[in-house]
């Protein structure tokens, strides 16, 4: 029998000795494993929520007495499971909350031989804002977090609901608050489905502020409601749409371009030559997601096949993995991929046989 115990730091140890009472039962080993009090509620969560999540996806079994926890199943199974107690306890310590996605994740992470540790991925805050704190919630995340940090121009590229925009947005403001930067500039291209801007009623401003809300809106998230205005009346923050860059050298800012798949080559090209001494620029989009009319190029697909190799540009990219919405919006896009390759098979299918056919009637 295995009996561990586990202690604020998250460390188990191990005493070793043997485990098996019948010939069907001698793979099999138990391990004890001790939490300490002030940690057990949030590791197995409300309404033990986490422990059904840690039954679901541990192959060993778990059973929870006060603060101990028996694990049973075969070494390497149970091994895995005092891995993933270690990483949680880690996280509860460090006040961060887990959650069943938490554990998801957590496994994931543990299992898909990145060698990473959930608590150092999960735990990582950006800014805290009345008691809500972002931080990344997948490996790719942290890593797209990383890649701010210690590059000038960053492309994040997935679909909807990883975090790609919102995850800058914090970074930008914590470059802000920081004063490692002095302003925070965010555009998108206003790209219309269907209508032209000019024929939209009211002011210029009225016009463009549906295609900037959701940056409003994720300011909003991460800072006082009432300083946003002073900051954007000063200059502080800037949010526009893509055109009114043109012309610019942007100095000692942190600037977002949003929704980049709706950008054209000339537009990208102009954008990304905007940059100036001190600054820091990100790119988001999902190059499944391309509004340009008449079927043009965009420009985050050329920029990714241009710039690709470049010292200090780096590419990161989002899965629906990474989705951090309803669990459904990752099936959604999951379903859309399969649906759109399924098409070019079959486009590419009816094209050779178009070929074929040709070369029969000759």
């Amino acid at each position: 029998m295995s009996n561990s115990s586990m202690g604020n730091d998250g460390t188990v140890g191990h005493d070793d000795t043997a485990g098996s009472t019948t010939s069907a039962q001698h793979s099999q080993v138990t391990s004890n494993v001790e939490v300490a009090s002030d940690v057990v509620m949030g590791l197995l969560g409300a309404a033990d929520a986490n422990l059904r999540a840690l039954e679901s996806t541990l192959a060993a079994d778990i059973h929870v007495r006060g603060t101990k926890i028996t694990l049973r199943g075969e070494p390497a199974d149970v091994a895995s499971a005092e891995r993933v107690l270690e990483e949680l306890v880690s996280m509860v310590s460090r006040g961060t909350p887990v959650t069943p996605d938490t554990v998801r994740r957590s496994v994931g992470m543990l299992t898909d031989g990145s060698g990473e540790s959930p608590a150092e991925v999960l735990s990582l805050d950006i800014i805290s804002r009345r008691g809500k704190t972002i931080r990344p919630k997948t490996l790719n995340q942290k890593r797209y977090v990383d890649a701010i940090d210690t590059h000038t121009i960053v492309f994040g590229m997935g679909p909807a609901g990883t975090g790609k925009t919102y995850l800058a947005m914090a970074k930008a403001v914590q470059a802000l608050q920081a004063k490692k930067v002095n302003r925070i500039i965010l555009t998108r291209p206003a790209v219309e489905a269907g209508e032209n801007l000019g024929f939209l009623p009211g002011t210029l401003h009225e016009k463009i502020d549906p295609y900037l809300r959701p940056l409003h809106d994720a300011l909003h998230d991460m800072m006082d409601p009432e300083a946003i205005p002073k900051l954007m009346e000063a200059g502080v923050i800037e949010v526009a749409p893509l055109a009114y860059m043109r012309g610019r050298t942007l100095n000692d800012a942190f600037i977002i371009l949003d929704e980049a798949q709706n950008t054209t080559g000339e537009q990208m090209k102009m954008f990304l030559t905007r940059l100036g001494f001190g600054s820091k620029i990100v790119v988001t989009g999902d190059i499944t997601q391309v509004d340009l009319p008449g079927g043009a190029e965009s420009g985050l697909s050329a920029a990714s096949r241009i710039l690709a190799g470049i010292d200090d540009i780096h590419f990161s990219m989002l899965t629906s993995a990474d989705v951090v919405r309803h669990r459904l919006v990752a099936d959604i896009v999951d379903a859309y991929v399969r649906s759109d390759e399924a098409a070019r098979f079959e486009a590419g299918g009816n094209r050779a046989a178009r070929r074929a056919s040709g070369r029969g009637h000759r």
